[in-house]
């Protein structure tokens, strides 16, 4: 119950519950509430714009956006429109819609390395596509990767080690992110035997601060690559169309061999994407890469919808904007609390951490804090910013942000 209204499904409490009889564990992966600080809500009903809504009727300026797929905002008007439309005739078919041709022609006009585009439902399944590829494209089997990336949740790049077997790994080779040296003594380790370079658009490994790609290292991986003949894959799947609309590594003035995106695609229908050169056109259209449901209608129709969206206000540019007024907020609220702020990435996706807090104990506090007052942020993990943060709903979020600092203080005295 809350204020007075009983809620028929038992609200976050009740669901919980249930949830723990009929769910191992109570709940999966990474949006396993128990994972966060206890008063995190674990059931959302809702969102709209830059808010969501949890089971319990709470309301949250939300930094999240679903762990990054919404990025022009909750129930965009443009892509719900283009989701009901195609959910009208049909979702799920004996083929794919004419949106899957839309959309792979939208890709390779918007991305410079892109030659062609074929789709899956998330991340873990393009990248697993884009090694797969890679392997079949060169006939080789070594797979360099930065030591703590997270590429999926499926054995040959889970950061478990739970039900994987060596074998699974038996041709992982690791390097240091922005490490020369080390990237290319990995590749010289593998040799001729090198399929490819796997490399994030940023490092954002879970609880550290954020490194983007330096010029030198992005230079190296791709000269590595053409040296030995392999393939550079970029891992878009995470920042894909927020930092820049051509692939995140047109930043750096490197273009990959083959790229994973999914996330912020289609605005929180679920889909993922490859794209290639001409190189690998053979290997793509020879490998079977497939699943019963990646050739529904409803999430292409999204995505092309959200991807002209994102061109027609350059996305990127409105993003970053939003990113930096938020970081300036939270630092000047800091510095005058007696706090020392840690923000790195990219500013449409900051990590936000305490200096001198390597438990994450201040952090947790400011985030619960931050959370009783109407703002959903985390304590370890990267943050996303939509389209829909606009300037009011940043100040907003920014007045609660303040009142997180100043409990915080005062907790800490």
């Amino acid at each position: 119950m809350r204020n007075g209204v009983e809620r028929p499904d038992g609200g976050d409490a009740g669901l919980r519950a249930r949830a723990a009889s009929v769910i191992p564990g109570g709940m999966w992966g990474h949006q396993r509430a128990a994972a966060l600080p206890r008063g995190y809500p674990q059931f959302f009903v809702g969102g709209d714009g830059a808010r969501v809504e949890d089971a319990d009727g709470r309301h949250y300026i939300d930094f999240m956006c679903s762990w990054g797929p919404i990025i022009l905002g909750h129930r965009h008007p443009a892509v719900s429109e283009a989701v009901r439309r195609q959910l009208d005739r049909g979702d799920c078919l004996d083929g794919p819609t004419p949106h899957a041709v839309e959309l792979a022609e939208t890709l390779v006009g918007m991305i410079p390395h892109a030659d062609w585009a074929l789709f899956q439902k998330n991340g873990s399944d393009a990248m697993t596509t884009c090694v797969t590829l890679a392997r079949a494209g060169t006939g080789r089997r070594k797979v360099l990767v930065a030591r703590g990336a997270y590429h999926g949740a499926v054995p040959w790049c889970s950061p478990s080690l739970l039900g994987v077997t060596t074998e699974d790994r038996a041709h992982l080779l690791h390097f240091r992110y922005n490490d020369v040296a080390s990237l290319e003594e990995a590749a010289r380790q593998a040799g001729d035997d090198l399929a490819a370079i796997v490399v994030s658009a940023f490092r954002h490994d879970l609880g550290q601060a954020q490194e983007l790609p330096n010029r030198d290292f992005a230079a190296a991986a791709r000269a590595a690559c053409d040296r030995f003949g392999a393939a550079l894959v970029v891992d878009d799947v995470r920042a894909g169309f927020r930092l820049d609309l051509g692939g995140s590594w047109e930043r750096v003035g490197v273009r990959p061999d083959l790229a994973g995106y999914s996330k912020a695609i289609a605005n929180g229908q679920p889909l993922a994407a490859v794209t290639g050169t001409e190189r690998f056109r053979d290997a793509a259209s020879r490998v079977f890469t497939t699943g019963s449901f990646w050739y529904a209608g409803a999430p292409m129709a999204a995505a092309v919808a959200t991807l002209a969206e994102l061109r027609r206000v350059d996305a990127p540019r409105v993003l970053e904007a939003a990113g930096l007024r938020f970081r300036a907020g939270l630092e000047e609220q800091a510095v005058r609390h007696g706090f020392a702020l840690e923000i790195t990435g990219p500013p449409a996706m900051p990590m936000v951490l305490f200096r001198d807090d390597p438990e994450a104990a201040l952090g947790e506090v400011f985030c619960l804090e931050a959370l009783q007052r109407g703002v959903y942020l985390h304590h370890r993990h990267n943050m996303f910013l939509s389209l829909a943060h606009t300037p009011e709903v940043i100040d907003a979020a920014l007045e609660a942000t303040e009142g997180a600092f100043t409990a915080l203080r005062q907790s800490r005295a």
